[in-house]
């Protein structure tokens, strides 16, 4: 690997690094600001089926867990802390090789970090973001929580435009396809 390639790799890294810490700052600013300007529960209308609350959440998604007592916050936390050092280590290795795999991990990253910051410094995370049809409402969630859907999102296309993309090279060449799997 020659110094230009490796700095393009840090140059990449930095890129998909950076994703993840505007995940996180633009998270937590918006926790932040919805701590300071709502008292707990309180809701305000924005549209006919979104408001924005806040809430506190001791569990994980959906609150499951929240009502445990306690360890359900350390147990959150240090999943979300092995879980977010696998995907840096992960999105190291990927670099600039798959570039919208990288970027579904680096939103999750930011997700994972933004939520883990809270469970280490509040005992929970902070929800504001509520979605509801009539008597029906999807459970509260944050910035963090939408930039994980995203990056599983991202990451789900990825995973079927790879197949189709290798699909259409064995159509193509069929010996090809077999030796780069070898």
């Amino acid at each position: 690997m020659t110094i230009a390639d490796q700095q393009n790799g840090r140059r990449w890294l930095i890129l998909w690094y950076g994703i993840a810490l505007v995940v996180v700052v633009f998270d937590l600013f918006t926790k932040q600001l919805a701590s300071n300007a709502l008292v707990l529960h309180e809701r305000i209308n924005i549209f006919p089926f979104f408001d924005i609350t806040l809430r506190h959440n001791y569990g994980a998604a959906f609150s499951f867990l929240a009502g445990e007592g306690g360890w359900q916050v350390w147990f959150f936390g240090i999943l979300a802390g092995a879980v977010s050092l696998g995907i840096a280590v992960w999105i190291a290795k990927i670099g600039s090789r798959k570039s919208l795999e990288v970027l579904g991990l680096s939103l999750i990253l930011g997700g994972a970090l933004g939520n883990l910051y809270d469970r280490a410094t509040l005992g929970y995370v902070v929800d504001f973001i509520l979605v509801y049809y009539d008597d029906y409402q999807f459970p509260a969630f944050n910035v963090a929580d939408s930039a994980i859907t995203l990056g599983a999102g991202v990451l789900l296309l990825d995973a079927f435009f790879g197949m189709k993309k290798a699909k259409l090279e064995k159509a193509e060449n069929p010996n090809a396809v077999e030796a780069k799997t070898k």
